[in-house]
C-alpha cells in the first residue's frame, strides 16, 4: 500500500512566534528571536545567548496541576500539538482514534527536571526527589502525554537522534499513513535546553557563538564571519493525514510529503563528513522515494547551523546532488533567525518549507553579509523572495553522523 500523506495543521512555539501565522510573519520579515539569556547568570559562560521562547502562556492549554508535573519541553510539545489539532480543523469526536498516533522527538529532553532533582537530591536527599521526576525527564513522555490528551491510541513513541530527532519523527510518521496503518499522525519535536548544564557543555565544546554583544546577528550560517551555531528552544507539530481522509473532511491542506531519506556518515562524532557524503545521500533517497528527479527540486531549506565544517559539508552535499543547478536553487536557513531548536530543529524547518510552498514566499538567510567563498550557492541572503515553490528538501543533520532529507510538495504535483 502507498498512501499519499498530506499535512493539514501545524503548531509551533518557538523563539520567533508562538502561532504559525506570528512565525511565518516573523521569518518573511527576517526578525530574529535571540537575545541574552534570561533563566540563569551566564557571567562565568563564554556564550550569554539564545533564542529563548518569548511570552509562553501554558496555563491556557493545560491545568496548573498538571503543568508542576511537566517539564518545559513536555509542555512545549502540549501547547503546540494543541494548535496544531486547531489550525487542522480536525473533529476528535469523528476520528477513529485507534487509527490515530503520535510520534514526538528530542534531543535532550527533560534535562532542566535532571537538573533540578539532582540538585535536590545532592542538597536534601533521595526522599527529596520528586514522584514525578521520571516521567519528566524521559524523552517519550511528549508522545505519550500528546496521545493522552487527544486519545489517540495509534503508533506513540519518540525518536532520538540529536538535531535529526523531529526530522525522524516526520518522516516515520509520514511512513505509518503511508502504509495505510493511521489516518491521522501528530508529529515533530520538542525541546527545551537552555539550562546552565546544556549550555556550559555545548560551551566547552566551542559549539556556539560568542558574538555576545550582537545578538541578533549571531547566527549566521554560510557567512565568513560565522562563529558558531545559537541555542533555541521550542517545539514544532504538524498534522500528517491520509489524503483520502483529509479530502474526505474537506480539509485544507499546506502540501504532500513525498519522501524521506535517512543515512548515517559513519564518520565521528559531532563532525560531519568534510564532502557531506551522508547528507548527499539522504537528500538523494528522499528525491527518489517522492518519485522526483534532482532536476525537479527548486528550493531547499538548510541545515545550515553556521558551524565552520557543517555549513561547508552540506554545500558540497547540495552541489553533489543537484549538480550545476545547485546555483540555481534557493536554499536558505531558518536557524539564521530561530537559532538551532536542536532536536525541534527539523520540524520547525519542515514548516517553512510547507509555508513557502503555501505562500509563494521563501525566508531569508538573515546575517549574511559576507559570504564564504565555500558556501557559494544561491542562501537568499537577508530579503525574502517570491518564489513557487514546487518540491522542496528539507535537511536536518545530527550529532553521531544522522542525516534526515524531507521532500514535500505541492498537493497537485505530478508525484
Amino acid at each position: 500500500m502507498n498512501v499519499r500523506a498530506v499535512v493539514t495543521g501545524i503548531g509551533v512555539i518557538s523563539p520567533i512566534g508562538n502561532s504559525i501565522d506570528e512565525v511565518w510573519e516573523n521569518m518573511l520579515a527576517g526578525r530574529s528571536g535571540v537575545g541574552p539569556v534570561t533563566r540563569f547568570d551566564t557571567a562565568n559562560y563564554t556564550t550569554k545567548i539564545a533564542g529563548e521562547v518569548k511570552n509562553f502562556d501554558p496555563a491556557s492549554f493545560i491545568d496548573k496541576k498538571e503543568l508542576r508535573r511537566m517539564d518545559l519541553a513536555e509542555q512545549y510539545a502540549l501547547v503546540a500539538s494543541e494548535l496544531a489539532i486547531r489550525d487542522s480543523g480536525l473533529d476528535l469526536n469523528n476520528l477513529d482514534l485507534n487509527r490515530c498516533g503520535v510520534v514526538i522527538g528530542s534531543g535532550i529532553g527533560g534535562i532542566s527536571t535532571f537538573e533540578q532533582q539532582h540538585s535536590t537530591l545532592v542538597t536534601s536527599g533521595p526522599g527529596r526527589v520528586s514522584p514525578f521526576f521520571i516521567p519528566m525527564m524521559i524523552i517519550d513522555m511528549c508522545a505519550g502525554l500528546v496521545s493522552m490528551r487527544f486519545g489517540f491510541k495509534g503508533a506513540n513513541y519518540a525518536t532520538v537522534s540529536a538535531c535529526a530527532s523531529s526530522a525522524h519523527a516526520i518522516a516515520d510518521a509520514f511512513r505509518v499513513v503511508q502504509r495505510g496503518e493511521s489516518d491521522v499522525m501528530i508529529a515533530g519535536g520538542a525541546e527545551a535546553t537552555i539550562t546552565p548544564t546544556s549550555m556550559a557543555g555545548f560551551c566547552q565544546a566551542r559549539a556556539m557563538s560568542t558574538r555576545n554583544d550582537e545578538p541578533e546577528k549571531a547566527s549566521r550560517p554560510f557567512d565568513k564571519g560565522r562563529d558558531g551555531f545559537v541555542m533555541g528552544e521550542g517545539s514544532a507539530i504538524i498534522i500528517i493525514e491520509s489524503l483520502e481522509h483529509a479530502k474526505k473532511r474537506g480539509a485544507r491542506i499546506y502540501g504532500e510529503i513525498l519522501g524521506a531519506g535517512m543515512t548515517a556518515d559513519a564518520y565521528h562524532m559531532t563532525a560531519p563528513h568534510p564532502e557531506g557524503e551522508g547528507a548527499g545521500r539522504a537528500m538523494t533517497q528522499a528525491i527518489r522515494s517522492a518519485g522526483l528527479k534532482a532536476e525537479q527540486i527548486n528550493y531547499v531549506n538548510t541545515h545550515g547551523t553556521a558551524t565552520d565544517l557543517g555549513d561547508i559539508a552540506e554545500t558540497r552535499a547540495i552541489k553533489s546532488v543537484l549538480g550545476e543547478r545547485a546555483y540555481k536553487v534557493p536554499c536558505n536557513s531558518t536557524k539564521s533567525m530561530s537559532g538551532h531548536l536542536l532536536g525541534a530543529a527539523g520540524a520547525i524547518e519542515l514548516v517553512a518549507c510547507l509555508k513557502s510552498i503555501e505562500t509563494g514566499w521563501v525566508h531569508p538567510t538573515i546575517n549574511l553579509d559576507d559570504p564564504d567563498p565555500d558556501c557559494d550557492l544561491d542562501y537568499v541572503p537577508n530579503l525574502k523572495r517570491k518564489w513557487d515553490v514546487q518540491y522542496a528538501v528539507s535537511n536536518s543533520f545530527g550529532f553521531g553522523g544522522h542525516n534526515v532529507s524531507l521532500v514535500v510538495g505541492k498537493l497537485n504535483g505530478t508525484a
